[in-house]
């Protein structure tokens, strides 16, 4: 199977100002940005709640949203 690097868990580098900080998950925007009929971005395939709170959800909850990510792109049957 062919993995996606568009949704996988890659980081930001650490900042350098806040040692042993963790680095923050990285967003699976493409510039792609257009919501669906069902509020689902056709580039990202976010939901549009999950465009608007990505910024304030900690790692553990973008990692879980990268899971649901990563299902809506497999049930859309266009896999990049």
């Amino acid at each position: 199977m062919k993995s996606n690097p568009r949704v996988g868990t890659q980081s930001a580098p650490a900042r350098k100002d806040r040692p042993g900080a963790e680095a923050p998950v990285r967003s699976p925007c493409v510039s792609i940005c257009c919501l669906d009929e069902d509020d689902i971005c056709v580039g990202c395939y976010r939901s549009g709640d999950e465009i608007c709170n990505w910024s304030s959800l900690n790692n553990e909850q973008r990692l879980a949203v990268l899971e649901q990510v990563a299902a809506r792109e497999k049930k859309s049957g266009r896999l990049l």
